[in-house]
C-alpha cells in the first residue's frame, strides 16, 4: 500500500527543489515513489500541477509504435504511425495515474499565492537515509495531508516544521499571517 504525503512551502523554488530531490533519492533506490507532483498557485491565483510524468506525450510514442507495427501488417505503416500516435495522445490524455488531480486542485486552492506544494504518493522508503539527504528543506515545509500513522506523520512534522513562537496562532494555509 502507497502512502500520500503532501508539503506545503512558501514558494515555487523550495517546492521543485524539493520534488528534485525526491526524483534523485529514487534514482538512489532510497525511496519508492508512484507519482510526484508540484502544485503551484501564481499570484493571480491560478492553480498549475507540474506532474512528473507526461502522459499525453507517453501516450503518443507507445501509440506511434504500435500503430507502426499494425500499419506494417496491413502495408501501410505511416498512416498506422499516425492513427496510433493521435489515439495513444488522447488515451494519455484523458487517464489519470498516481495522485488524484481534482484532489490536488483543491489543495492548490488552499495554498497562498505564490506558494507550492509537492504532492508524493510513496510505496517505500529508507526514512532515516531519505530525512537525512533532505536536511537543506529542514524547517521549510507545512505538512498538510499524509496517510501515514500519526507517529510517523508526527516525525515528518518535526522534522519540516518550524514550530510558532508562543502566543502567536499557528499560519493557516491560505490565510496565515503576511
Amino acid at each position: 500500500m502507497s502512502d500520500l504525503i503532501i508539503v506545503a512551502f512558501p514558494d515555487e523554488a523550495t517546492a521543485f527543489a524539493a520534488a528534485e530531490a525526491l526524483v534523485l533519492l529514487q534514482k538512489q533506490y532510497l525511496i519508492e515513489m508512484e507519482d510526484v507532483v508540484v502544485v503551484t498557485r501564481d499570484e493571480a491565483g491560478k492553480v498549475t500541477l507540474n506532474q512528473s510524468i507526461n502522459l499525453t506525450t507517453g501516450g503518443a510514442i507507445g501509440g506511434g509504435i504500435w500503430g507502426t507495427l499494425i500499419g506494417i501488417l496491413f502495408l501501410n505503416p505511416l498512416v498506422g504511425a499516425a492513427v496510433g500516435a493521435g489515439a495513444g495522445a488522447l488515451a494519455g490524455k484523458f487517464s489519470d495515474i498516481g495522485i488524484d488531480d481534482k484532489f490536488l486542485r483543491d489543495v492548490g486552492s488552499s495554498l497562498d499565492k505564490g506558494g507550492a506544494a509537492v504532492g508524493m504518493l510513496i510505496r517505500k522508503i529508507t526514512t532515516d537515509k531519505v530525512l537525512e539527504r533532505l536536511e537543506p528543506f529542514r524547517e521549510k515545509g507545512r505538512v498538510i495531508h499524509t496517510s501515514l500513522s500519526h507517529e510517523a506523520e508526527a516525525g515528518l512534522k518535526k522534522f519540516l516544521e518550524k514550530v510558532p513562537p508562543m502566543q502567536w496562532p499557528q499560519d493557516q494555509l491560505g490565510g496565515g499571517r503576511k
